[in-house]
């Protein structure tokens, strides 16, 4: 299969890991001679609720027994996506009410972008250095890393980029600016939070000069920072909200979310400003609502701040130079790329998944599902400084 993979599936790098999955349960995945690894990244924080969830089966197989795709997003009313939304806006502050859905979270910040440059009539969009927010041409664009997109220029013109936490940054964002899209937590970068009010003082500015702000809460967002969105940590309500990764508990989906009167801009004039056939797939969206649902019926999301305090009293090593992150959206630093690899693929071996940041090259990438028990995170933080102790004392 192995073979395979790599002769007629398209690759992301020329060094994957090839793991042959048979199946996944709960914290594991196993690989096809059986042998199980605990998953301490959820696939790249899409896996929220673990693997095959059983409130997620069910409604997955539910909606099945139902119907699939019957029409383009945005004509039929379909209640797994309305109550999907309808549940969202609940819980989120009053001028996040309406949300369109998508099929993934870069395709959300597509749709946010747009939303900015329609709703204030001006064209200069503005990002961070180091910032990730997906790899479409428009997502692409507000990409803060050269390396990764300088093939493929030409990308969308009339876009800045400002330094995260750079206070003094700020003035950049003027009368001309659309929108000024932030990761609440920068992740590619290295798991690095804002702070000073940092973000606190972008709501400000933008309001001074009619700017739309964009949180990119594709990562944090759905309880891996102990709210149900990173935002609600820091006392801020963005204009924009981007969501994905975690909503749907495993499935492919994304989101944006504003105010019912910046929303409804997109479906006239012209219409059909954003337009999809797969989003709000009546099997996804009833994925998205048990996993709505059973992260916000539940203790998973104060767990995860408690589970970030046994990772961090577990997690001290030498080569670890610090923990950063909230809750489980977490990286251990260590001094050297050569001993993040090191440590990633032989953990792999002795059956614990870890994995990269994309930008920060001495990350180790912590984000298991918020089900995780203590039991399995210290069974994982074992493997970890087993493996540090070999190599720093070799």
């Amino acid at each position: 299969m192995k073979t395979d993979f790599l002769k007629y599936q398209a690759q992301t790098s020329p060094y994957p890991l090839g793991m042959e999955v048979s199946h996944a349960i709960g914290s594991y995945i196993y690989n096809t001679d059986n042998k199980k690894y605990l998953d301490f990244v959820a696939g790249v924080s899409a896996c929220s609720l673990g693997h095959q969830h059983p409130r997620v089966n069910q409604a997955i197989k539910d909606q099945l027994d139902k119907y699939s795709h019957v029409m383009v997003y945005g004509e039929y009313s379909q209640s797994p996506a309305v109550e999907y939304c309808k549940l969202l806006a609940s819980l989120l502050p009053p001028s996040l009410d309406k949300t369109y859905l998508v099929n993934s979270g870069t395709e959300g910040i597509e749709g946010a972008l747009k939303l900015a440059r329609r709703t204030t009539g001006r064209s200069q969009l503005i990002s961070c250095h180091n910032a990730y927010h997906g790899n479409t041409m428009g997502s692409m664009s507000v990409m803060g890393f050269e390396e990764r997109k300088q093939v493929f220029r030409p990308l969308i013109p009339d876009v800045d980029f400002i330094t995260f936490n750079n206070e003094e940054d700020l003035q950049k964002i003027t009368t001309k600016t659309a929108g000024i899209i932030l990761e609440t937590i920068q992740g590619g970068a290295g798991f690095i939070q804002p702070h000073n009010d940092f973000l606190k003082k972008v709501r400000q500015r933008c309001d001074e000069v009619g700017a739309m702000m964009i949180l990119d809460e594709i990562q944090p967002g759905f309880g891996r920072t102990g709210k149900l969105f990173g935002f609600q940590n820091y006392d801020v309500v963005p204009d924009i909200v981007v969501m994905g990764k975690g909503m749907g508990g495993g499935m492919p989906v994304g989101a944006f979310t504003a105010s019912s009167a910046r929303m409804d801009m997109l479906s006239d004039n012209p219409k059909l400003g954003h337009i999809t056939t797969f989003g709000g797939h009546p099997v996804i969206a009833s994925a998205c609502l048990a996993t709505l649902k059973e992260i916000t019926e539940t203790n998973l999301m104060a767990e995860a701040l408690e589970k970030e305090k046994l990772f961090r009293s577990l997690l001290v090593h030498p080569l670890i130079a610090e923990i950063r992150g909230k809750g489980l959206m977490l990286a251990a630093m260590t001094k050297s790329a050569d001993i993040t690899n090191e440590v990633i693929l032989t953990c792999q071996d002795r059956g614990l998944i870890l994995f990269w940041l994309l930008f920060e090259g001495t990350a180790i990438r912590i984000t298991p599902p918020l089900t995780i028990s203590e039991d399995e995170i210290r069974e994982g933080c074992k493997i970890i400084l087993e493996v540090m102790d070999e190599i720093l004392n070799r």
